[in-house]
């Protein structure tokens, strides 16, 4: 940490400036140990790609960072106005963070309406930088303004930078055989090199990203590189600019490795591969489209070479049905999905419950009921995951808590799937899913060995010493049936829905048998070893919140704040949500109080309550956001001092 930061947790909403230098024939720069920036405009003015190449280029740098994209559920929606808008926030430092930011220190906003949508969260003080061409007065009276922001006053408590973006655009590319409307397209990549000057962000990898992205169409490369280079120059000469800022690497976050930007989509994916690899099994994924899982099967399609078959289905009950066909044959069988599929699942879901195969059920979360909120997050599909199936159909439940720790949740919920042969719930979200951070990537030397032994022959003895294979015969210390490979000579069994026979595996309707059987398949999921539960509680405090999923960023960065200002709370948090860990009920004794934050309305603490009967305290959000670190620290403190 350099002597310039103020402490190592997100404990301030604005950045904090160190020193500054004016090296000789150039402008002032100054040092921050962090900056939280917000590209906004029309879901058309590309601002998931400039905050996906600012991103890049910051990562390549050796920041720590993460990010927050928000996006509407519209494929286009109607240009100018509030619900068309786009964002994509980005928080780096020179230190450990954990959250994309409560308020951006920077907004760009490309048009009246990023401007309105986004102006609340924007702290007093902050810059913001405006594409004054758009602020057109039937532009802004499309969004409610009946006087010009830019002129009225209304902004004078902000660093306002009034930068006119699209004709300078238009202006850099003249030299281009381009109309104005193909010309102005590259507004944002011109933005993106302003930003890119302001911060000292490496311009290698933008360049020669746009090379590859257009190979096909040459003259459209040149053009964006030409709009992303007159920004940056724009930067260095212009007189509205007179400082620009400096964030180091985040030299002392990181264990030493090979580190890469990643997703939490793409961490999945990865994950499943390694997973895929480790078992030495084949990967089928069966899916269905939908906002916001649709990037692991995209992704997974474009790794034939590792063995990896995907099926894109015509709806999710073919999806999940080809999938468990996949899992009776051998394979790693996985399928993708969000909380709508799910519903639509559970019945086929059920039979993988009865037929006792590994299958890994992926729910990327999002805002509901029914279409709900596509694109934004949430963590409400945690009671379906636990018991959204006719009859005692347990399923062992996981959740990841980061982008990056998407790879090792994939990597433990195979690890289950396989061992006990049963269907698994991974619960990642939209924010999760979409957002992202730095990730070391792994030796294979460190990643667990998943291999699986198939039946090969027969496993039991009848009375008249005859040998026979019995498809439910369990494992004692698991209780999994074995695996055995459709084909293999003398291995013939017979699956289906209805009740199985305990050992047989024949169709049985007998009462003390299905009493059996459910209280089996009931035992092996309580069974699953799992982890023990950590708690992080160095003053040995009254008060602990408990969360789980995607709420850990924003939960440990409210508890950093909260230490700092001198306030006793412990922390723990869960990826085991079914089973639970084993000494969860004596974690939860040791506190007079628990806070349980959630993105729903409180369903973890319906469980907790239900099963080691705790008075928790629940704190919930449905919003389609995040928690704001702030806003959790706050609510936690109240609960400290009630």
């Amino acid at each position: 940490m350099t002597s310039q930061v103020s402490s190592p947790s997100e404990q301030a909403d604005e950045a904090v400036v160190g020193e500054q230098r004016k090296p000789a024939g150039t402008k002032d720069v100054r040092r921050l140990d962090r900056v939280i920036i917000r590209f906004a405009g029309d879901s058309g003015d590309g601002m998931q790609l400039t905050g996906d190449r600012f991103t890049s280029e910051t990562a390549s740098f050796g920041n720590d960072l993460s990010t927050l994209p928000n996006f509407p559920a519209e494929i286009r929606a109607p240009a100018g106005t509030l619900p068309g808008v786009s964002s994509f926030q980005l928080h780096f430092a020179d230190h450990d963070i954990l959250t994309p930011g409560d308020a951006p220190n920077v907004l760009v906003a490309m048009n009246p309406a990023a401007l309105k949508a986004n102006l609340g969260d924007v702290p007093r003080g902050a810059e913001i930088i405006v594409n004054t061409d758009e602020f057109t007065k039937r532009a802004m009276q499309k969004v409610g303004y009946t006087t010009s922001p830019l002129e009225d006053g209304s902004l004078d408590g902000y660093s306002l930078h009034p930068v006119p973006l699209t004709t300078l655009t238009v202006e850099a590319l003249k030299e281009f055989d381009l109309t104005r409307k193909e010309a102005e397209r590259s507004k944002n990549m011109f933005a993106l090199g302003l930003l890119s000057w302001m911060y000292h962000r490496p311009t290698e990898g933008t360049e020669k990203f746009l090379k590859s992205k257009f190979a096909k169409k040459p003259d459209i490369a040149a053009a964006n590189i030409t709009a992303f280079r007159a920004g940056w120059n724009f930067g260095e000469t212009t007189e509205d600019f007179a400082v620009s800022y400096e964030i180091a690497p985040a030299t002392k976050a990181f264990p030493v490795g090979t580190y890469r930007n990643i997703s939490g989509n793409l961490a999945l994916s990865y994950g499943l591969i390694a997973a895929s690899r480790q078992a030495d099994l084949p990967l089928y994924l069966g899916s269905y489209p939908i906002t916001p899982a649709s990037d692991i099967l995209h992704e997974l399609s474009r790794h034939k070479n590792f063995g990896v078959r995907t099926f894109q289905a015509e709806d999710e009950i073919a999806g999940i049905g080809a999938a468990l066909g996949a899992a009776f044959g051998g394979s790693l069988a996985v399928t993708t999905t969000s909380g709508p599929g799910v519903a639509l699942k559970s019945e086929t879901i059920g039979l993988a419950v009865s037929l006792e195969l590994p299958l890994l059920v992926i729910d990327i979360q999002r805002g509901g009921p029914s279409t709900g909120l596509p694109t934004k997050t949430e963590q409400a599909d945690l009671l379906q995951a636990m018991f959204g199936r006719n009859g005692e159909a347990p399923v062992p439940v996981i959740a990841p808590c980061t982008p990056a720790d998407c790879f090792d949740a994939a990597l433990e919920a195979a690890r289950i799937a396989l061992t006990y042969r049963t269907p698994v719930m991974l619960l990642s979200d939209g924010y999760l899913a979409n957002g992202s951070e730095p990730w070391r990537i792994p030796e294979p030397d460190e990643l667990p060995d998943l291999t699986v032994q198939f039946a090969q022959g027969p496993n039991h003895t009848l009375d008249d010493g005859s040998e026979v294979f019995w498809p439910y015969k369990r494992d004692p210390q698991t209780l999994a049936r074995p695996w055995a490979i459709p084909g293999t000579p003398g291995l013939e069994h017979r699956i289906g829905g209805i009740e199985k026979e305990d050992g047989t595996g024949n169709i049985s309707y007998a009462p003390a048998n299905h009493d059996f059987m459910v209280r089996t398949r009931q035992a092996k999921i309580d069974g699953i070893e799992v982890p023990d539960l950590e708690v992080d509680d160095p003053h040995e405090a009254k008060t602990l919140v408990l969360g789980w999923g995607s709420t850990y960023g924003p939960i440990t960065a409210a508890v950093r704040r909260l230490r700092t200002a001198g306030e006793s709370i412990a922390q723990a948090h869960l990826r085991h949500l079914n089973p639970f860990p084993r000494n969860l009920g004596a974690v939860l004794g040791r506190y007079e109080k628990v806070v349980i934050p959630e993105m729903n309305l409180g369903q973890l603490a319906t469980l907790i309550r239900a099963k080691y009967l705790v008075d928790a305290h629940s704190y919930n959000q449905v919003n389609g956001m995040p928690f704001k670190a702030e806003q959790l620290a706050k609510a936690l403190k109240e609960a400290i001092d009630a």
